[in-house]
């Protein structure tokens, strides 16, 4: 590496040519960013004896690469936003001097000439800096003061002709701007790829995380290793397509959710944090000794399962995407690791289109009756990213089925009386998803489903508190009480287009008016047509109409005792390989199992949830996946704590990473605890392993 501190026009100068590699995010500095850069060159003028304003690096790759024509090429790692933001000025700076109007002694020729152009060359090696996609063109055009094209980059267009404004008002004479951008310094740091790693540089020039997204950095990762044709040739065929995939305008948030679900899957239920995606899957990549191009062609394929799940409207099979549609209403996105692991056994033909169907709708209607029961989605994320895992691969539907209707506690799936209770009770209006369960009951049974979008939600019995002579009439004596008890339960509420029309009129206005309940041709809406007045006894009886529907829209799977009995206890195999803890006592002696003892009640104590697994020769602590995992042995215990090791706040420097050492359990943590007296501390690392999984939980 060479690296020293320069002046930014003299590192332009020269038969060069600095280069965006392919695989670099786009322009993407704002007019906030350019005025910044105005204000420092400002600043540099109104001092005679500034000898210089440092605006950051221009770090980049020169060993090796040459064009025929002479020309150096430099393929820039750091510094494409300040070299593309100045190349910006001095094009509007050339452009403005052209003007005979305009007084100056520098010339657009020398500009143009020694910072934006190798005069004597052609094609794209006539530029200095050459940017990727449609950039590229956009500013050759600008530099050579040429208008750009319709449905050019917006940035470059914007901070372009910001640039141009501000030269129009004159604060400064064109030579003191060329004076000030002379006085721009940066560090020049050369790289020789023979010797040095751009990763590694990279990283740090990127540590604090605040300028790239995880996609960004990913994206590097994978291409930055390779020679500059193979990484052409796998951004083209592979990632850039599957950038387009996910949308431009919120690519990078999209994909950054992606990879979460992605490497949840690849590491066996652990779902990592959404700021550490990098890390984690550079962590992967080492840790599965797979070749790039494998990992990237996986990628790409489970992208676009994921992206169909999240854009419903991708997917060509119409009952798939409707199931897909519902479960992105319900916003059921920790579901998604688990439903990408469905989407390929189906796209394998390992799960059958009806199969997979089922399991998307038994995966809706877990979510949904819970949703009712207002039991806590907390744990969701944690249930859906070890769920694949709990499964029979033999009979993916019948399996999942079974898992659901075991699941006990806040995990369970309520069963038909749970949740026509809670329907019958719930306020139904102030529930997020009102819309959807109308949506879904009207369209029960339907074989053309009736678009509800041009519909509001109606109660029968007005929300006004001050209810007409006609309401109180009907509701009886305790019209207040019923009101109060029944205005936003599923009974009062339907759907209707003349909301406004209907209004606060009578029952019987409302059913019999033009657009009212009998000429309505909403299902919801025919048994209204036929009451004579609306009261508790009628909203009651349409609740329970309600919701009887409801448990045929999102029924309980159907299984037998006997395939249960069989996922409870398959073949015995549970009772049979079960470890007594007196057995692992015995092999670690007096002192060591008299610690194991302890550390066991401290970590049981740390919630109701945490539940306890022996095995062979370890000892499994878990809510839903394991926290931490105890090995132990004569001479100390070695706990595996599962989080990352870059998350883990360890200040007496106790753990050690072990991601690429074969150990049993599943964290890559390692932490040995040989003395009571040290409990205190090591349960302080346990303790944030617990916390890092119960925050997934929530993710």
């Amino acid at each position: 590496m060479k690296a020293s501190e320069t002046k930014l026009l003299r590192l332009l100068e020269g038969n060069k040519q600095f280069k965006i590699p392919i695989y670099q995010r786009t322009y993407s500095w704002n007019t906030k960013h350019c005025n910044q850069l105005w204000e420092d060159i400002k600043q540099t003028t109104g001092d005679p004896d500034n000898s210089g304003h440092f605006v950051g690096s221009v770090v980049y790759i020169e060993s090796g690469l040459y064009q025929a024509t002479g020309v150096s090429e430099l393929l820039v790692i750091d510094g494409q936003q300040r070299l593309t933001t100045v190349s910006l000025l001095l094009a509007a700076l050339a452009e403005h001097v052209d003007d005979p109007e305009v007084d100056s002694k520098v010339t657009s020729k020398r500009i143009r000439n020694n910072y934006l152009l190798n005069s004597l060359e052609e094609n794209d090696a006539l530029f200095k800096l050459l940017l990727t996609q449609n950039d590229k063109d956009t500013l050759q055009r600008l530099v050579q003061g040429l208008e750009p094209l319709e449905n050019s980059p917006p940035r470059l267009v914007e901070n372009y002709q910001f640039f141009q404004q501000i030269l129009q008002e004159g604060d400064l004479t064109p030579d003191e701007i060329f004076q000030g951008i002379g006085n721009l310094l940066v560090v020049d740091v050369a790289l020789d790829r023979r010797y040095d790693n751009p990763q590694l540089i990279f990283e740090s020039l990127n540590s604090t995380g605040l300028d790239l997204s995880q996609a960004d950095l990913i994206r590097n990762y994978v291409l930055m290793g390779l020679v500059p044709t193979e990484q052409t040739a796998l951004y083209k065929n592979y990632w850039f397509p599957m950038e387009r995939s996910f949308g431009h305008g919120d690519y990078a948030k999209q994909f950054d959710r992606f990879m979460r679900d992605y490497l949840t899957i690849k590491s066996l239920g652990i779902i990592p944090k959404i700021d550490d995606v990098y890390w984690e899957f550079k962590n992967y990549v080492q840790r599965s000794k797979l070749e790039m191009d494998d990992i990237v062609e996986e990628i790409v394929r489970y992208s676009g399962y994921w992206v169909k799940l999240a854009i419903p409207r991708n997917e060509e099979d119409r009952e798939i995407r409707d199931a897909f549609a519902d479960i992105q209403t319900l916003r059921v996105e920790v579901a998604y690791p688990f439903l990408i692991e469905m989407y390929d056994a189906y796209s394998k033909q390992t799960l059958s289109r009806e199969n997979f169907l089922k399991i998307l709708r038994h995966v809706e209607a877990y979510v949904f009756r819970r949703a009712i029961c207002g039991i806590p989605a907390n744990s969701l994320g944690r249930t859906f990213s070890t769920l694949s895992g709990e499964l029979n691969r033999e009979n993916y539907s019948e399996s999942l089925a079974a898992t659901f209707l075991l699941f006990e506690g806040y995990r369970r799936m309520p069963d038909d009386d749970e949740f026509k209770q809670q329907l019958l009770i719930k306020d139904i209006y102030n529930f997020r998803n009102r819309s959807f369960l109308l949506k879904k009951l009207e369209n029960h049974g339907r074989k053309e489903s009736a678009s509800i979008d041009d519909y509001t939600i109606e109660h029968i019995m007005p929300q006004n508190p001050n209810l007409s002579d006609e309401w109180r009439e009907d509701l009886g004596e305790s019209w207040s009480e019923v009101w109060s008890k029944y205005l936003h339960t599923l009974g009062n509420l339907t759907l209707t287009g003349y909301n406004s029309e209907l209004s606060d009129s009578s029952f019987q206005v409302k059913r019999d008016m033009d657009g009212g309940f009998k000429k309505s041709p909403l299902r919801l809406n025919r048994s209204l047509a036929e009451l004579e007045y609306w009261n508790s006894d009628a909203i009651q009886q349409r609740a329970d109409e309600l919701s009887g529907m409801a448990t045929e829209v999102w029924p309980l799977p159907a299984l037998s005792n006997d395939i249960l009995e069989h996922y409870k206890n398959p073949s015995g195999l549970a009772s049979e390989t079960k470890t007594s803890l007196s057995n692992i006592a015995d092999d670690i002696g007096a002192d060591k199992e008299a610690l194991l003892s302890n550390l066991r009640k401290r970590v049981l104590n740390l919630d109701s949830s945490v539940k306890e697994h022996v095995n062979d020769d370890y000892i499994e602590y878990r809510t839903i996946t394991n926290f931490v995992d105890v090995v132990p042995e004569p001479s100390a215990l070695k706990l595996y704590l599962n989080l990352p090791f870059h998350a883990l706040d360890d200040p007496d420097q106790l753990c050690k990473d072990v991601t690429l050492s074969n150990h049993l359990g599943q964290g890559d943590v390692e932490v040995s605890l040989s003395v009571d007296s040290a409990m205190d501390d090591v349960l302080y690392l346990v303790l944030q392993a617990f916390d890092y999984q119960g925050e997934e939980a929530n993710v």
